[in-house]
């Protein structure tokens, strides 16, 4: 499939030339609090921390949340750069990107802020983002030439991760080429717009370049080049294809006649390396299923294919029943045992088939958790006709037949108040949640709800404390198969209790749902969300949780798919296994935004293929934080990928171990039911890279390789040669035999 790159010439902003001359800042000291008096020159550092700016302070074991911290640079800004200028009139400081608003002084007077503090009088804005310069006059008197400027930045986080992030601070004196800048970002349809910035008035002249280029070869695909004179009110523009099923790099020059100093973009279109599925029908569930006896069965086979399709099954256990034209399965199972049976699938293309074994007994839960959650796209905002759209759209979409089932509210659906029998109320967003969940149900979907142990839950409504029997049986009667059970509002009853350092305390209230839980006549996946206090992966299990949350929440940036993803699960992989699952947190694809202005995750292209072949390995919950409705064909594509999915609900039910660290490489494998091992070989550094595989076979217990599968690709690759690029961020997601 070709796309089409447009590259337009006119006024904008950002630029990223190259200076003249720039000096880098990449550590600096630090304190945490808010002192007014920071911000000056003559300041007693020597209590003061020292602390990158490269990456946040969370990541560098500094907490806080909900307030403020500063660092302080010391630097020297030597004459001869002002001398080395053709414009000598301003000088730039980048200071990269602040987690989440910010204020930043030199030598006491503040030069620039970007987002808003609580007090101000519009109240707090985040602006985390934006790319933050700033700029004062060369000759105004505040910079000191040949002498020490102090720098000072007041940093207000409002949730983790917090503080200075995504790059040194870079202090600057333009020339007129760095007035010019590009800007390149994909548009409506089959457009790409590639910007060129002038914030002068008068024209400069040169010529503009764009190559689409494929980093894997370093081959240039396609170029066109064209002389052209820009300035504030100039614009041209240049139309280039390139294949949106194809890895390429987009990389944009202007270089100015007179000078020869050029100014350069590169970007990163997002790209679908998952194959079309073919108009036939196939199976894309695992084929095992879980239940209790005598609970109710809701699933729904997930088959993709041109409709209409029949789905059937002509040796279907007794109690159960199919409904041909979705592939819902409805009924339940008295006697404990497997019950294997054939399911058929059939449209005017073909006609295929499954086996599928339900095991009935005492575990449920034998693969990850596939769906949807409502929190990363409508926070507290959520409401009944929005899951209901939701639903619609995982269907239309095609994402049920791929697996995704569960339909899950989060906070924000209960009323303020409990009812006078003192059972859980919902609020007027909700009409009926038995109807809701009768829906749902008669989709072959699954239908999830969230509260907290707690007086309150997060967003302030109410918990179950001293309610869980009540709130157990509310949520059997109005169909519930999931709950997420939020520490919140415990927090503040656990405080208070005399035991509560022990891992006693953390697990007495999840462990008092459980019980109410057991009660009722059906199955409901337990979901503790607790942050990995108390090692929860140690005990989740005794409290017969099906999934535990082993860290604080993710947001879409590397910086917390880094530290969630390759940091904190490395030593987790023992306490994974069928019915029982490690949960680093919701997918952070598609557009997010937490009830209010959705957008683009802020993920790469490559950082978002890094995270669901992570989470794939991981035998994560799988479970969609965007709106699914305005996903693009790109996110689809990323999330039904059926042999992908297939390494995270593979029934053997391992979670992947990492079993290479080399600098930013770093080998992750699993392995598979069927004698097979699932392999992502990730690079997290700054630089793309080549990794030659057989370097690590040793290492990984391998002698020969005698079958190589690139699975997002879906293709088939040579054993010998096995030298694989991986660009920044990235991965090479493999099944292996040897």
């Amino acid at each position: 499939m070709k796309r089409i790159l447009s590259l337009l010439v006119l006024a904008g902003t950002m630029s990223l030339a190259s200076y003249a001359q720039e000096l880098t800042l990449e550590q600096g000291k630090f304190h945490a609090g808010d002192d007014m008096s920071w911000a000056g020159v003559n300041v007693d550092e020597s209590g003061w921390k020292t602390l990158s700016n490269m990456t946040t302070w969370t990541s560098q074991g500094v907490k806080i949340e909900n307030g403020f911290g500063w660092y302080r640079y010391h630097v020297t800004i030597p004459k001869s750069m002002l001398e080395k200028s053709d414009l000598k009139e301003t000088v730039d400081f980048n200071m990269a990107k602040i987690d989440d608003a910010d204020e930043v002084y030199l030598n006491g007077k503040l030069i620039g802020k970007t987002g808003s503090f609580p007090k101000d009088p519009n109240g707090y804005h985040s602006n985390w983002n934006a790319q933050r310069v700033y700029s004062v006059k060369a000759n105004g008197g505040l910079v000191k030439w040949d002498a020490d400027n102090v720098i000072a930045v007041r940093c207000y986080n409002a949730g983790d991760p917090g503080g200075m992030f995504a790059g040194p601070i870079s202090v600057r004196v333009p020339n007129t080429i760095d007035n010019l800048s590009i800007n390149i970002k994909e548009g409506e349809g089959s457009q790409s717009v590639c910007t060129l910035v002038s914030k002068m008035q008068s024209s400069k002249s040169g010529v503009f370049s764009v190559k689409v280029e494929d980093p894997e070869s370093g081959k240039v695909l396609s170029e066109k080049t064209m002389k052209v004179s820009v300035n504030k009110a100039k614009s041209r523009s240049i139309s280039l294809p390139y294949d949106s099923h194809q890895m390429v790099r987009i990389v944009s020059t202007f270089t100015e006649s007179k000078t020869g100093l050029s100014t350069t973009t590169k970007y990163i279109p997002k790209y679908i390396l998952t194959p079309a599925a073919p108009a036939e029908p196939r199976f894309n569930t695992a084929p095992l299923y879980g239940v209790r006896p005598g609970s109710p069965i809701h699933f729904r086979f997930g088959v993709s294919g041109d409709r209409p399709m029949k789905i059937t099954s002509d040796d279907l256990p007794k109690g159960l029943a199919i409904n041909p034209d979705n592939g819902a399965l409805s009924g339940s199972l008295e006697k404990p045992g497997s019950y294997t049976f054939t399911v058929k699938a059939k449209n005017a293309k073909g006609e295929q088939e499954q086996k599928f074994t339900i095991r009935c007994g005492s575990k449920i839960g034998l693969t990850p958790p596939m769906g949807w959650n409502s929190w990363n796209c409508w926070g507290l905002s959520v409401t009944q006709d929005k899951v209901i759209s939701s639903a619609k759209a995982l269907i239309e979409k095609g994402l049920a037949d791929y697996g995704y089932c569960y339909m899950n509210i989060d906070d924000g659906w209960e009323a303020k108040e409990r009812n006078a029998d003192g059972t859980i109320a919902v609020n007027q967003k909700f009409p009926s949640m038995k109807d809701l969940g009768d829906w749902l149900h008669s989709e072959g979907l699954k239908f999830g709800i969230y509260s907290s142990p707690g007086d309150l839950t997060c967003g302030g409504y109410l918990g179950s404390i001293d309610h869980e029997l009540q709130d157990a049986e509310s949520y059997n009667s109005w169909g519930i198969d999931y709950l997420k059970y939020d520490w919140c509002g415990y927090g503040r009853k656990h405080r208070t209790e005399p035991d509560n350092q022990t891992v006693a305390s953390y697990v007495r209230p999840y462990l008092l749902m459980e019980r109410c839980l057991r009660q009722q006549p059906r199955d409901i996946f337990y979901s503790l969300c607790q942050y990995g206090m108390a090692d929860v992966w140690k005990w989740g299990e005794s409290v017969d949780a099906n999934s535990w949350r082993t860290t604080g929440d993710i947001t879409d940036t590397w910086e917390s798919l880094y530290s969630i993803g390759f940091v904190q699960q490395t030593e987790l992989y023992p306490y994974a296994q069928p019915g029982h699952w490690n949960d680093p947190d919701m997918l952070i694809v598609g557009k997010v935004g937490w009830s209010n202005n959705l957008r683009d995750s802020r993920l790469t292209p490559d950082e978002q293929y890094t995270h669901i072949s992570l989470w794939s390995l991981l035998a994560s919950n799988m479970l969609i934080g965007c709106d699914i409705a305005q996903m693009d064909d790109f996110t689809v594509a990323l999330l039904c990928n059926h042999e992908v999915n297939a390494v995270n609900q593979d029934i053997l039910g391992k979670q992947a171990k990492r079993e290479v660290l080399d600098g930013s490489i770093q080998i992750w494998a699993r392995p598979l039911s069927d004698g097979s091992y699932a392999v992502g070989i990730f690079n997290v550094g700054t630089t793309d890279a080549r990794v030659d595989f057989k370097k690590y076979f040793a290492q990984m217990g391998i002698s020969s390789l005698k079958a190589a599968r690139d699975l997002w690709r879906q293709k088939d690759l040579s054993t010998s040669d096995v030298n694989y690029f991986i660009p920044t961020h990235g991965v090479k997601l493999l099944k292996i035999r040897y």
